[in-house]
């Protein structure tokens, strides 16, 4: 791994995980990692017929569930109500995530890498910006398990890897009075980011036979129906 950051250790202090984490939501509404997920969760919406559908959506890693709160938003302009639930394993991530009302949020406090979800159990599963933060093999396996999870998506965000990208976040942080560990650790995720034939060399060391695509930026997505219920 390169580096280290401060959401790799779920003992951080809580008040540097919300702030880093706070930071972290407004990067993905400016800079286009909210945007990623919701786009590439579009077709798999639009495949529905009519209104009035119930999905379950699972967040790994969700943060402050900023993104999969975007995406019931989303989902709603369709008819499809989406029952979110998140995946944390900082606790002070956990707790502040939950919400209320339409906007709730049910959180569990987990690894992504041992679900207490059986296959096929939810409709969506989402991992935005997590990968980068395991080792390869580790990545690769998590795959596979949201492909056996997952009974209609699957959608993969993550940052495509880019010097320019890490010279403009560094800039633009100062501005927008990003923090100094948000602002370090910016650039470290930049840096374990992926190339997209990094990202698709995973998929199919994975069994998933996807495709990633560059999208604005700097980031790198794939979206996918599993395959048992292809």
């Amino acid at each position: 791994m390169i580096g280290t950051e401060t959401l790799d250790d779920p003992r951080a202090a809580p008040e540097v995980v919300l702030r880093t984490l706070g930071d972290i939501a407004r990067i993905n509404r400016l800079f286009g990692g909210t945007r990623a997920v919701v786009e590439a969760l579009e077709p798999f919406f639009l495949a529905v017929a009519g209104g009035g559908a119930r999905w379950t959506l699972l967040d790994v890693g969700t943060g402050l569930g900023d993104i999969p709160r975007a995406a019931a938003a989303r989902a709603r302009r369709h008819g499809i109500a989406l029952q979110l639930i998140g995946i944390e394993r900082i606790p002070a991530a956990a707790r502040a995530a939950r919400g209320t009302g339409e906007g709730w949020l049910a959180v569990l406090l987990a690894d992504g890498g041992a679900l207490p979800i059986r296959p096929g159990a939810v409709d969506v599963v989402v991992a935005s910006q997590v990968l980068h933060h395991l080792p390869r093999e580790v990545a690769v396996r998590w795959i596979a398990a949201f492909d056996r999870l997952a009974r209609r998506a699957v959608v993969l965000a993550d940052l495509r890897r880019s010097r320019l990208a890490m010279a403009g976040i560094w800039a633009a942080s100062f501005g927008l009075g990003f923090g100094g560990d948000t602002r370090r650790d910016a650039v470290v995720s930049l840096k374990r980011g992926y190339t997209r034939d990094e990202l698709n060399a995973m998929l199919r060391d994975a069994g998933v036979p996807a495709v990633a695509t560059y999208r604005p930026g700097f980031r790198v997505v794939a979206a996918w129906r599993p395959r048992a219920h292809r």
